[in-house]
């Protein structure tokens, strides 16, 4: 069964790497590599394996590939995986970036190589785990685990231009907002298990089982919003996103790759997943104020974005913009807005790793990240220029990138049901165009400002790049593959949600 292998490959890859380390300080990362192309080829293999075009009955889960075995029967918790059209796609992009993500920390981590790419891969191993968990033990079992390795990256191999009590703050800060909105989540857990024994006489913590729990409106709405604090605090949204620009600032490239691409999809995954099916009365009374949080996401984080100076503060606001989008998509109700949040989740994964990336590569050329102390790059070095406009107009939406179509099918969705959300956050998108200028126009033109010698790109970062704009393009040109992959899943989600919320929020 190649399910299984998901999780095992980046957990095995990462305890050789950690193992081969007293041997060769290179050997490790070609044992990441090696295990995340290996992670990846499982990912494509199941997608050509699987039909996730077919029609279901609504409400109830089909999975294309399952994988069962008990684990505590005594409480009902088994190691219980699945995977359908939405999980498949998370889980094609995790290992996707998990290789960049290795290959883009291939000359900036000097130090420790083996014990890197052991925690790297165990924030991989433990994504695909939330992706795939469907017992609900298991799913906040990987989802605790994404949290050390990602202290142990900030902590250890982060920003090297401040000193080490600085990034371990950082890191302790991340630990702690993510360890009690997961704490949260956990008792909300637990209390629809006991509520779901009460009604049964059963225990168990598997989700199909659970969905169709009896709760009193009270109940469901407190055990909703233990769901939702612990993913509004991953995705983030205003105004618990206090963690993320620290962590980005002080993250490695790899972590924020990792951060941006991966950790931040696993919250709308699990909006998708758990909180609205799980909890679709609570759910629908709550959307409106859930879709308001995300319209002040979205100017929130533009506006902070567009006042900071360093280039990787910058875009780590931009994922709180496009994240608030996100949340007004995923509460809309609208199919058509669901399909259009899952296009841009991967199209955000790709151009925020890609703009990380060039962050990166900008800091290991000038020793900065102080865009006032940038400018006057454009001719000093070929393609990286050219790559950034890419990727920053790209952000903003340009037509033809896969940020567009995601974008333009949310809104749509949107406004079909909640035209007055949909008009505003579109209002709010038009502050991207501001923002991603504005980097552009600090970095690379006005004055020459940089002292050193600008480095020729290597092979190895202008094919990272490269292979990330073709994917985006691709999206842009070709979403419908994407689209008829995560039609079943995302009309199975709707009929949960929309089954009680047609009244609900009508006219917002």
């Amino acid at each position: 069964m190649l399910l299984p292998w998901l999780i095992l490959l980046p957990f095995i890859g990462g305890l050789l790497c950690w193992q081969s380390e007293r041997f060769s300080r290179v050997l490790p990362r070609w044992i990441a590599v090696i295990s995340m192309a290996l992670t990846l080829l499982v990912s494509l293999l199941l997608w050509g394996q699987g039909h996730y075009s077919l029609a279901v009955p609504q409400g109830i889960p089909q999975w294309q590939a399952e994988y069962v075995y008990p684990w505590i029967p005594r409480f009902g918790i088994s190691i219980h995986l699945a995977l359908d059209g939405l999980s498949l796609l998370m889980v094609v992009l995790t290992a996707f970036l998990g290789l960049l993500a290795v290959i883009c920390s291939w000359r900036e981590i000097e130090r420790y190589e083996g014990f890197f790419h052991l925690n790297l891969l165990w924030i991989i191993g433990a994504v695909m785990g939330v992706f795939i968990a469907i017992d609900l033990f298991l799913f906040f079992f990987f989802w605790e685990m994404m949290l050390v390795p990602m202290y142990f990256l900030i902590a250890l191999w982060g920003h090297k231009g401040s000193d080490g009590q600085t990034r371990i703050r950082t890191a302790i800060k991340f630990f702690i907002y993510t360890q009690v909105s997961g704490l949260i989540m956990l008792i909300a857990i637990l209390g629809l298990v006991f509520a779901h024994h009460s009604a049964t006489g059963v225990w168990t913590f598997n989700y199909e089982q659970l969905l169709g729990t009896h709760l009193n409106s009270t109940v469901a709405y407190l055990l909703m919003l233990g769901f939702f604090i612990a993913f509004a605090v991953k995705m983030p949204l205003v105004p618990l996103h206090g963690w993320l620009p620290d962590a980005h600032s002080q993250a490695p490239t790899a972590g924020s790759v990792d951060l941006a691409g991966i950790l931040l999809k696993t919250a709308a995954y699990g909006l998708l997943r758990f909180s609205l099916p799980l909890f679709p009365h609570a759910s629908a009374e709550f959307a409106p104020i859930a879709m308001w949080l995300g319209v002040i996401s979205i100017f929130y984080g533009a506006w902070m974005a567009f006042i900071q100076t360093d280039i990787k503060r910058l875009v780590a606001y931009t994922s709180v913009s496009h994240m608030g989008l996100v949340m007004v998509a995923i509460y809309s109700g609208s199919q058509l807005a669901y399909q259009g949040a899952v296009v841009m989740m991967i199209a955000h994964g790709l151009s925020a790793a890609g703009l990380f990336i060039i962050c990166g590569q900008l800091y290991e050329r000038l020793g900065t990240r102080d865009m006032r102390q940038m400018g006057g790059l454009w001719g000093k070095i070929r393609y990286l220029p050219g790559l950034s406009m890419f990727f920053a107009v790209a952000s903003l939406g340009m037509p033809g990138t896969g940020n567009f179509v995601g974008e333009f099918l949310m809104l749509i969705g949107s406004y079909k049901v909640v035209p007055v959300v949909a008009v505003i956050a579109a209002f709010g998108l038009v502050f991207a165009s501001v923002y991603s200028l504005i980097m552009i126009q600090r970095a690379y033109f006005g004055q020459s400002k940089a002292t050193v010698t600008m480095t020729a790109m290597s092979s190895r970062e202008l094919i990272m790049l490269l292979s990330i704009v073709v994917l985006l393009v691709a999206l842009g040109f070709f979403p419908q593959e994407i689209l008829v992959t995560s039609h079943a899943a995302m009309a199975n989600i709707q009929h949960w949600f929309t089954s009680v919320s047609s009244n609900s929020y009508t006219g917002l």
